[in-house]
């Protein structure tokens, strides 16, 4: 085996490595009760998101990965913690036990069957793209990311958490998209990005509001608010 293919190799490889990690933040989100912890989580899915597109765009000599990761990096590890910390407070954070409406082995034993149900509908279609090894790893685990975090935004009672959610099925969309097309335009990205901080930036100021005014970020109940 030469040079190059035993670099293919240990990148992909890695990528598996950084693919499991990134599903294994996937479940910490959806089970664990403290909102400071789940912050870090996403914090360090989306570091595995730039990771994996780096090691894609290295493959794929793909400028626009490389851009994607360190867009990834600039917004979803820096700025969006800031914009939440700032928005909501850091105190929201550090003390926050997280209500939601299943418990965690419930909630655990579903994301697993989300994760089957992912990997059964991406079967086929990788099949039938005649996927290389990176599709093979990052197509299902973003897919079943991206239900997760779906999953999460149901059972979740709270706004912070809620977004979370949200963003994690971003990530999931992302990683799965980085593989199937290496070359997505500049503008895409640069799009995404500031779509996302916005985005952020507007959950976390209403969720500050929300607290300001009920001393708790729950939002379930504010589906039976009706207009006098």
């Amino acid at each position: 085996m030469n040079e190059p293919e035993l670099l293919f190799s240990f990148f992909s490889k890695l990528n598996a490595l950084t693919g499991g990690f990134f599903l294994l933040c996937a479940f910490g989100l959806v089970a664990i009760r403290q909102m400071l912890t789940c912050l870090r989580l996403y914090i360090f899915q989306s570091l595995l998101l730039a990771v994996s597109a780096i090691l894609i765009g290295y493959h794929y000599a793909s400028i626009h990965l490389f851009v994607v990761a360190a867009l990834t990096i600039i917004t979803k590890v820096f700025l969006i913690p800031w914009v939440l910390r700032q928005s909501v407070g850091y105190d929201s954070f550090s003390k926050r036990e997280i209500s939601q409406v299943l418990n965690i082995p419930t909630t655990l034993l579903l994301s697993a069957a989300i994760t089957i149900f992912a990997y059964y509908i991406a079967s086929p279609l990788l099949t039938a793209a005649g996927a290389g090894i990176f599709e093979k790893v990052n197509l299902p685990i973003g897919m079943a990311s991206l239900l997760i975090g779906a999953y999460t935004v149901t059972v979740r009672r709270e706004a912070v958490p809620q977004l979370l959610g949200i963003l994690a099925m971003e990530n999931g969309a992302f990683f799965a998209g980085i593989s199937i097309a290496p070359s997505l335009p500049l503008i895409a990205e640069l799009a995404a990005a500031f779509y996302v901080l916005i985005t952020v930036l507007v959950i976390g100021l209403l969720a500050m509001r929300i607290h300001t005014i009920i001393a708790k970020t729950a939002v379930g109940k504010l589906m039976a608010l009706r207009e006098e």
